[in-house]
């Protein structure tokens, strides 16, 4: 046995360089191949989801052929396709109307104030009439699941995508097929997650409606302050501060599976995670009582503003929480996340000194120069830019460090100071202010509505529950906000990063994007339309596409 491996290890060292290459090669195509043969792996979700969609279309094609053959008796033979069936019919008698609706409108159109007024006035008092015998609850369940099936029909194109083994050409000079699987592995781990989770959420979201469980949950936890605490009905304020408490804790409990799963699982089988169980834990805890803390006396100051300010309450709230933002903006960096990960100067030396040279000739308020530990929890990086007027503070992840070279870090932060320089934080801030502001003004329409109260199973008509409800109602309006937001927010990064390639940094920040996205495991093709909903930053191969195009973001002094 003894002779033989000498003999093994003899042929070995006796081997060519061009062997020993040969071998290293098949080697590698091998673990590519293994790692191929993962991505275009079908589990039970995938089987799930084709037996889904073959479902629909089986059903879609049986409702064809019964109206093929039964045509207009379809109605009388099954009454429940009666509103289908009128609603198909009068589409022509719509369409034909829509001349004659717009010239109405132009001739009702208001040329004075008093006619706006008075228009105003008609259309509120229709619209509160609508209110009083709109269907809550049905409303928002079919909000909900009109949301849930459109967002799950996004992340099946997108996992669709995740399960191609060959890479694009517009990133095959830059990205390794290798890299490329792996990114697609850890794409669909977190997609099944995703899926799963979202599907779980869903019926809990049907369960809690249909159930009246927010109700029944707020008149809980009023019979127990009442009976321990001696707090009646005229202390709605604190029942509400403990209603939020308890409803937080619900949600923690309930997420925490998914929590635990993505961190210990999904995380650590792709590399990232660093954390321990007792960091978990500690960070678990922190994050419930910093929301109780703050979010706490958040809400009390809410419902006194409401209580006292009278029906147009929606402008005091909004102001509130416009400082309530703008305090978080420099309490959470400050005060908050010091709580779960250590800041400390970046060290003296070269990284160091570009960075304070970058930020002294673009005369960036410069106080404090952070590096952060990132690495205790995970491997993912970043960088970022925060703090107001003269007073700024730029941090950098020691993941980041040790990823990206001096130049491509210095890219990096020109593209944060980018987004200083052309005030995209402020803009931002501006967007969320308006949508604060719409929030509120609708909940205005809604707080006193008896029927959206009776509908959900309440009995009494407190402000908290009505907010709650309302949250539910707001869905599909926070989703379309959302979409716009991030529409803007991908022009931002766009736009810092050609001020980035002004600065002559567009090829390091090239380089440095690339690098993140090989060590984050991003997802190199996503699908279009998911992207186009989802993402607030823009795909890799268009911001690369932006970089080196030559008409854009010519390199200034």
């Amino acid at each position: 046995m003894g002779r033989d491996a000498d003999s093994a290890e003899q042929r070995d060292a006796a081997a060519g360089p061009a062997q020993r290459r040969t071998k290293s090669s098949e080697e590698r195509d091998a673990a590519v191949d293994a790692q191929a043969a993962i991505v275009l792996q079908k589990g039970t979700l995938d089987d799930v989801i084709d037996g889904i969609q073959i479902g629909l279309l089986v059903v879609t094609l049986i409702c064809l052929i019964f109206v093929a053959v039964f045509g207009s008796s379809l109605p009388d033979i099954f009454p429940v396709t009666r509103p289908v069936y009128d609603a198909v019919l009068g589409v022509p008698d719509l369409v034909r109307g829509v001349p004659a609706a717009a010239e109405r409108a132009w001739a009702e159109f208001p040329r004075t104030a008093d006619e706006a007024a008075q228009l105003w006035a008609v259309w509120g008092a229709w619209f509160g009439e609508a209110l009083h015998g709109l269907p809550y609850k049905e409303c928002v369940l079919v909000f909900s699941w009109a949301m849930y099936l459109w967002e799950t029909k996004l992340n099946i194109r997108q996992r669709d995508r995740l399960h191609e083994v060959r890479r694009p050409l517009a990133i095959s000079s830059f990205i390794s097929r290798q890299v490329y699987l792996e990114a697609n592995a850890y794409g669909l781990d977190k997609s099944s997650l995703a899926l799963v989770r979202d599907a779980v959420g869903q019926v809990q979201t049907t369960l809690i409606i249909v159930y009246d469980l927010i109700p029944m949950l707020w008149y809980a936890v009023g019979d127990l302050a009442e009976a321990h605490l001696g707090l009646g009905a005229e202390y709605e304020i604190t029942h509400s501060v403990l209603f939020f408490v308890a409803a937080t804790a619900v949600s923690t409990v309930l997420s925490l599976p998914f929590d635990v799963y993505s961190t210990f699982v999904v995380e650590r089988k792709h590399g990232f995670n660093k954390q321990t169980w007792g960091l978990f834990v500690s960070d678990a805890v922190k994050s419930f009582l910093l929301v109780v803390i703050f979010g706490g006396p958040l809400v009390a100051v809410f419902l006194w503003v409401i209580g006292v300010a009278g029906p147009r309450f929606y402008l005091y709230t909004w102001a509130l929480l416009a400082v309530v933002q703008l305090l978080a903006i420099v309490i959470y960096p400050t005060v908050i996340q010091p709580l779960f990960n250590k800041f400390e100067p970046l060290p003296a030396g070269e990284l160091r000194e570009a960075i304070e040279a970058l930020a002294s000739r673009l005369h960036f308020p410069l106080k404090k120069l952070y590096v952060v530990d990132g690495s205790k929890r995970s491997s993912h990086s970043n960088a970022y830019v925060f703090g107001f007027f003269k007073s700024k503070r730029i941090v950098i992840y020691d993941t980041l460090i040790g990823q990206c070279t001096t130049e491509e870090i210095v890219a990096i932060v020109g593209h944060e100071l980018g987004h200083w320089k052309m005030n995209h934080v402020p803009r931002m801030l501006a967007m969320a202010q308006i949508q604060t502001f719409l929030v509120f003004f609708a909940f205005g329409c809604f707080v006193g509505e008896e029927a959206m109260y009776a509908s959900f199973g309440a009995r009494t008509a407190p402000v908290m529950l009505g907010f709650v409800f309302f949250q539910y109602l707001y869905e599909p309006l926070g989703s379309v906000l959302q979409f716009c937001s991030n529409v803007v927010s991908r022009i931002n990064e766009f736009q810092a990063d050609a001020f980035s390639k002004k600065l002559g940094y567009g090829k390091q920040l090239a380089a440095g994007l690339i690098k993140l996205q090989i060590e984050n495991k991003s997802t190199m093709n996503p699908d279009p339309l998911y992207s186009a909903y989802h993402y607030s930053h823009p795909p890799l191969v268009e911001r690369l596409n932006a970089l080196d195009n030559p008409h854009v973001a010519r390199k200034t002094e």
